[in-house]
């Protein structure tokens, strides 16, 4: 037996048969087709990617169906065109401002935006070219990031700059009408930065329009952008003023006047704060849900009305809803437009209803 046999031994005459080595099994490859790359021509990039003419086309295709609502980004108006001979004009000067913080007293501003134009008294809009003026104020301490957050301006935008004086003096001074859209912020703040901003005359567009009543949701300055087709980014001082300006340049929805024409006779007007002194607690809900504010400093309820007549309105609902038909005093404080929405008190007296 062959030491290499494992004990099988091949018998005599039979002959072993070559048997072919194994093959590893393969997959068979699929066949991919080779296809062409496809070459996409000028003019099928510009379907892909539409024109400004074919956009704005789409936008008005949209804009007059009913269940579309298309918004532009708002585009500043640098002129508004010449005004006709002869016509009488008001210079208005729309302002917003951005600061460290709420309070005047301990905070400073960190940006200040003015848009000047003169406006016609007869139908309320702008006329002319717009003045512009806008720069950055370093408050000397750091920039609290809240307001980083909010306005985008952090402190090394501000180092170094500070406003232009002389430059806010001159338009300032050349406005009969100064707008803000919280002019209860923005006037005690520039007030007390630059004193030729005390005893102009003010208006505040937030407060001193009806917006409800004209049929708007709120009176928040980019939902009326919003309402009238635009957006834009908002919370900067110069982008803001230039679309309150535009808003305002817009007839009010129920009303055949601009909101500037609105404001400019409003200022005309002397405004009415009334505080409710010694106001029975359990009236607490009827005061508020008539817009009463509480003052926790003075402990007393108090409203602001755009009249005398609304003022005499007041008192009879005071006397009838909250003081029970017993009379009562309640303070008054005149404010016309030299003194309204400044930290300044008007002509405090008092009211027997």
């Amino acid at each position: 037996m062959s030491q290499l046999s494992f004990g099988f031994e091949v018998p005599e005459g039979h002959v072993v048969p070559d048997v072919p080595p194994a093959r590893a099994k393969t997959r068979k490859k699929a066949v991919i087709p080779m296809v062409q790359p496809r070459v996409v021509s000028p003019v099928v990039q510009d379907s892909i990617e539409p024109g400004k003419d074919e956009v704005e086309s789409m936008a008005k295709t949209l804009s007059v169906h009913p269940d579309y609502k298309v918004l532009r980004r708002l585009q500043p108006c640098l002129d508004y065109g010449p005004a006709a001979p002869g016509v009488d004009t008001r210079r208005v000067l729309v302002l917003d401002t951005e600061t460290t913080g709420l309070d005047q007293r301990t905070e400073q501003i960190i940006e200040l935006a003015m848009l000047a134009v003169d406006v016609d008294v007869e139908t309320g809009l702008p006329v002319g070219p717009v003045e512009i003026y806008e720069d950055f104020e370093d408050p000397g301490k750091p920039i609290p990031p809240a307001i980083v957050q909010i306005t985008g301006i952090d402190s090394a935008m501000v180092q170094g700059h500070r406003l232009n004086d002389a430059v806010v003096n001159d338009m300032v001074g050349r406005a009969d009408l100064i707008v803000a859209h919280n002019a209860g912020f923005d006037r005690p703040f520039t007030e007390a930065r630059l004193p030729v901003f005390v005893g102009k005359s003010w208006a505040c567009s937030f407060a001193g329009i009806d917006w409800k009543a004209q049929g708007s949701g709120s009176a928040k300055l980019e939902f009326l952008a919003h309402e009238s087709g635009w957006f834009y980014d908002a919370h900067r001082a110069q982008v803001d003023c230039h679309a309150l300006l535009q808003v305002l340049a817009k007839p009010l929805p129920k009303s055949a006047q601009t909101g500037l024409a609105c404001l400019m006779s409003a200022a005309q007007n002397t405004r009415y704060k009334l505080r409710a002194v010694g106001a029975p607690f359990e009236s607490k809900d009827k005061l508020k849900g008539r817009g009463y504010r509480w003052d926790a400093e003075g402990r007393v309820w108090s409203t602001t009305v755009g009249s005398k007549e609304a003022l005499d309105a007041e008192g009879v609902w005071l006397k009838e809803q909250v003081y029970g038909q017993r009379s009562a005093r309640v303070l008054i404080e005149a404010m016309d437009s030299r003194v309204q929405f400044s930290a300044r008190p008007g002509v405090i007296s008092e009211m027997q209803i």
